[in-house]
């Protein structure tokens, strides 16, 4: 085999981990594969004497190390045990549900109501063994119709399908109102929509969807009670 056929074969790994890493719905995941990829990628600069492709693809390797630092710098065990014990008083105080986002252990060691997948179905099925029948395991999975039913079929009380609002992050697909009509309308486990929800959003997916996720839309904004009391509105 020639050296020029080989330098190929790496630029066609190097393409093919980047479209996997832009179809998955974890984040981290995502970077993670799109990381290992602009590193193939930036060998692959140099086999073939390109620099544009080396700059470029360091560059990417560089930001993709730097938002999964970010983001995994966050999870310190200790912070989310303490908030987690916080927030368990005032919602139980109020007949309040509370789930944690993908850490099944540490939700079930802080007595809280269950977990929130943000990887899809992957993990349903184990957390629903783990938890019990009675614990709330939940899914996001992003604008995908195939995931939620597996979801579903594996135990999750709910689907969460995202963002259904304009954004730039992964690849820009979005969930569209189409999904929701026909999830709705064919399947009984309960479904919620996330990610980019505007007022004219909310009132436009209310009569299809059990549930909505706000997070950004208001810890983001001005005055977080007035953005929530206007989403709300909008539902009703």
């Amino acid at each position: 085999m020639s050296s020029s056929t080989i330098y190929e074969l790496i630029g066609y790994l190097a393409s093919i981990l980047i479209v996997i890493s832009l179809a998955m719905s974890s984040v981290i995941r995502l970077r993670v594969v799109n990381l290992v990829g602009a590193v193939v990628f930036s060998i692959y600069g140099v086999l073939i004497g390109s620099l544009p492709v080396l700059l470029t693809n360091l560059v990417i390797t560089g930001l993709d190390i730097f938002y999964l630092y970010r983001e995994l710098s966050t999870r310190d065990e200790g912070a989310i045990g303490r908030g987690a014990d916080a927030l368990r008083e005032v919602c139980h105080a109020r007949d309040i549900a509370i789930v944690l986002t993908d850490h099944k252990l540490l939700a079930q060691a802080h007595g809280l109501d269950g977990v929130h997948f943000t990887d899809g179905a992957r993990q349903v099925r184990k957390a629903r063994a783990d938890l019990g029948q009675d614990a709330i395991v939940g899914a996001y999975c992003g604008a995908s119709r195939h995931e939620g039913l597996v979801a579903g079929e594996n135990g999750a009380d709910y689907v969460s399908f995202g963002p259904v609002g304009a954004t730039s992050l992964g690849d820009g697909t979005t969930a569209e109102s189409e999904l929701f009509r026909w999830w709705s309308e064919m399947i009984e486990v309960p479904v919620v929509a996330e990610g980019g929800l505007t007022e004219a959003l909310v009132r436009a997916l209310a009569p299809m969807t059990d549930f909505f996720s706000i997070g950004d839309e208001i810890w983001s904004a001005e005055d977080p009670v007035d953005a929530l009391t206007r989403l709300a509105a909008a539902r009703s």
